[in-house]
């Protein structure tokens, strides 16, 4: 990013606080009459892209005054969308109906609709004409300009719309509050440049952006002193990381730097696209002792010829060699995989290469998808599109085999001694505790909740199948 981008950006982030500040300073004076805080809640559809975003929104309202509240009987409640598969939709609208009679008891409440969903120019016409309650709609461009937004709402009476088709902007240092003390998402690129013919991102998301090194480092060297131990790193796909910046830098090239901050102990990232992933990459997690040791490498078919269709860029074979090759550096890594059952023109041939793939792989779980038609993309107008009945019935097949590849390699590690991060107190049982190996695989065992956000040794005494019963050693 070049010194003019940066200036810029610089000067959107003063603006932005200098927003933030006036507004508090009404709140202020509105909470010295009343005696009570305003209130807000965020519902996050969708990936860790848009949790990460989330956690941005609440740590702007945070510093404008606003309290989190669990329920959405609440002065501000905003809903960050996910668009990725038509349901997530239908999701959104139906919890809509449901704000506009909680709004009509609360006058005052104010709805703002952000994220994927409102990057789709049918949704907020959508939105516009049946959900007229709606006070504020942005995107995934313009997060930054929340206060001003609010601030835009609050001196109107009228609905505030805000979209970005693209940016080349990224506003570097504005609030945030995290989900946990101890693990932290860190965006390293937005958008995506692929155009899979089935994914509507790339049209919500736009097109890649590599945050500065400098900056990641920096955020990741805070986040560090702040405690934390193990960072998440986020894009669309990190494999094609650094090449949009003034000075290319590779991915792999970005690990060994992030290896060096102090204090951080894990290592995570994704998404991972099979067609990058590059000889550098794999040789870096084979010599880190921090990257754990799990990669989300999406599949999404098995067959070539629909790969090809799919503009995945790989084939079936390079795939294969692809696996053998990371196998090969780091023999303990957990693999995970996404998959698309009844994309247009599957027949039962193409869905067969799929079943081998997860055969050979050996996945120890799969996020598995009957297709979404999205309208927009070019899957959406093909012919061929599959029957909903033998999709289904190709789902559920599919669903057979990653349960037994999921069995296969569940339980491995059972009877030996693994560093585990502590995450929680047990949902189920509160004399448990719950925490997360390197391959990501979850721990349950008896322990002292002041053990949070430690790494420890564990005992696993006992594999469930998807996760272990252990104790402390």
């Amino acid at each position: 990013m070049d010194n003019k981008n940066t200036n810029v950006n610089e000067a959107e982030a003063a603006k932005q606080y200098a927003i933030m500040e006036e507004l508090k300073a009404l709140f202020d004076q509105e909470y010295q009459k009343t005696g009570k805080r305003k209130t807000y809640h965020i519902e996050t559809f969708g990936c860790q892209m848009n949790s990460r975003d989330s956690e941005k929104i609440s740590g702007i309202l945070k510093q404008i005054g606003y309290e989190e509240t669990d329920t959405e009987d609440a002065d501000f409640v905003l809903y960050n969308t996910c668009t990725v598969r038509e349901n997530a939709n239908n999701r959104v609208y139906g919890r809509l109906g449901y704000l506009g009679k909680l709004k009509k008891k609360h006058p005052g409440m104010l709805i703002a609709i952000c994220g994927c969903m409102m990057q789709e120019a049918a949704a907020v016409e959508k939105i516009k004409t049946s959900y007229r309650f709606v006070d504020i709609i942005f995107g995934t461009h313009n997060i930054f300009k929340l206060a001003e937004l609010l601030k835009t709402r609050l001196e109107s009476d009228r609905m505030v719309i805000d979209l970005w088709k693209n940016t080349d902007m990224i506003v570097e240092n504005l609030p945030n509050i995290r989900k946990y003390s101890f693990k932290a998402g860190v965006n390293i690129m937005f958008g995506c440049n692929n155009f899979c013919s089935y994914c509507i991102v790339p049209y919500v998301r736009g097109r890649e952006r590599s945050r500065n090194p400098q900056d990641i480092i920096d955020e990741i060297k805070k986040l560090a002193a702040d405690g934390v131990v193990e960072v998440m790193l986020l894009g669309q796909n990190v494999n094609s990381y650094g090449k949009n910046l003034d000075n290319p830098m590779t991915f792999a090239e970005l690990l060994r730097e992030i290896e060096k901050v102090d204090g951080i102990e894990r290592i995570r990232f994704m998404t991972s696209h099979p067609k990058d992933l590059s000889d550098d990459l794999i040789n870096v997690m084979k010599e880190s002792k921090k990257i754990c040791k799990h990669l989300h490498l999406p599949i999404q078919s098995g067959s070539t010829r629909l790969l090809q269709i799919m503009n995945r860029k790989y084939t079936k074979e390079s795939y294969l060699e692809l696996v053998d090759k990371i196998r090969a550096a780091v023999p303990d890594i957990s693999l995970t995989t996404d998959i698309i059952v009844g994309f247009p023109g599957e027949t039962e041939e193409d869905f067969l290469e799929t079943i081998d793939v997860v055969r050979k792989v050996g996945y120890d779980s799969a996020f598995t998808f009957l297709y979404s038609k999205r309208t927009g993309t070019p899957a959406a107008t093909m012919d061929g599109q599959v029957e909903e009945s033998v999709a289904m019935e190709r789902f559920d097949r599919l669903l057979k085999e990653i349960q037994a590849s999921s069995a296969k390699s569940a339980g491995k590690d059972e009877h030996t001694v693994q560093k585990v991060l502590v995450e929680e107190v047990n949902e189920q049982d509160p004399t448990l505790l719950t925490g997360r190996l390197s391959n990501n695989l979850l721990v349950h065992f008896p322990g002292d909740k002041s053990l949070i956000g430690k790494i420890i040794d564990v005992s696993l005494d006992e594999s469930k199948g998807f996760y272990y019963m252990g104790s402390i050693r």
